[in-house]
């Protein structure tokens, strides 16, 4: 019996999730509805998919293999979708994924010389959060993406981007703002708005209080920069984060920042792009100016 595709995304939602309610939720159909397609899979191939009596769900061995099958599929059908949308399109196009204050700060001189040099190009740009980026790019539903402290894949290759430095923020009225630099071990015990322990750069940072010996009191956590920034301005605590996105704030005078007197401290990016994926000319040109960043800032 044959299965469609629409059934393989209600059951790896359902198992990702574990939860029937939220699946079904988002696919706006009822619990019930879930239940039954679940039912379906089972009869169809006379096997059980998961096991009722565990919670949260919990897949039998041919329930991860079915798993297993259903992911495969979605993915090659994603991967024939881009690549016949490729072929239909009459105009180039590039799809590019970054994580909000790479694309929002340090992309945009590169995005600007692009256009100029290639103006018919349809580039779409999407700001995601780094898991995204990871999962859309082996899919193959956008051609590169931006992150943070890129991590080593096995099917991905790393091309290192800007090095951003990261500086101390805090606003105006904070005692520290009397010195042009500061010694990170002055951090001790300060108030800290910190990244959500989930985000890369939350985790580079620990990395460096750690190596100094230095233990902030983490009050917020978040998982933009943005929001950091807002706390920062009401007074909420300091923070550490890449200079470049703090930039605007600086000139209207709501943050400051202060460099550490130790060494200079820096979040490292990266273009990260599928190793069997082959690039348009007009993607090729874009790859190799964010890669010559010296000689193609505008």
């Amino acid at each position: 019996m044959s299965m469609n595709l629409e059934s393989a995304k209600i059951f790896c939602n359902l198992i990702e999730l574990k939860n029937f309610s939220r699946t079904a939720d988002l696919h706006g159909i009822s619990q019930s509805a879930v239940s039954q397609q679940l039912a379906q899979l089972e009869m169809a191939h006379k096997v059980q998919l998961i096991n009722r009596k565990k919670r949260p769900l919990e897949l039998t061995a041919a329930g991860q293999a079915f798993y297993r099958a259903c992911k495969d599929i979605l993915e090659r059908y994603d991967q024939f979708n881009y690549e016949l949308t490729t072929l239909t399109k009459t105009s180039c196009r590039v799809n590019l994924a970054s994580i909000f204050s790479i694309g929002m700060h340090t992309l945009q001189p590169y995005i600007k010389k692009f256009i100029k040099i290639y103006p018919d190009v349809n580039l779409v740009v999407e700001y995601l959060d780094a898991k995204d980026i990871y999962a859309r790019l082996l899919r193959g539903s956008i051609d590169m993406g931006i992150v943070a402290i890129p991590k080593q894949e096995r099917n991905i290759h790393i091309y290192p981007f800007e090095s951003e430095s990261l500086v101390l923020v805090c606003s105006p009225s904070h005692p520290f703002t009397t010195s042009r630099e500061i010694d990170i071990h002055q951090l001790q015990g300060e108030k800290f708005i910190a990244f959500s322990q989930d985000v890369p750069t939350r985790v580079h940072i620990d990395r460096i209080l750690k190596r100094y010996g230095v233990s902030v009191q983490v009050v917020m956590e978040f998982d933009n920069i943005e929001t950091i920034k807002r706390a920062i301005e009401i007074k909420s605590g300091i923070s550490i984060l890449p200079l470049p996105s703090v930039q605007m704030e600086i000139s209207s005078g709501t943050l400051v920042t202060i460099e550490f007197s130790n060494e200079h401290f820096y979040r490292p990016t990266g273009i990260i792009i599928r190793k069997d994926h082959q690039l348009n000319k007009a993607a090729q040109y874009l790859l190799e100016l964010m890669k010559n960043q010296d000689d193609s800032k505008p």
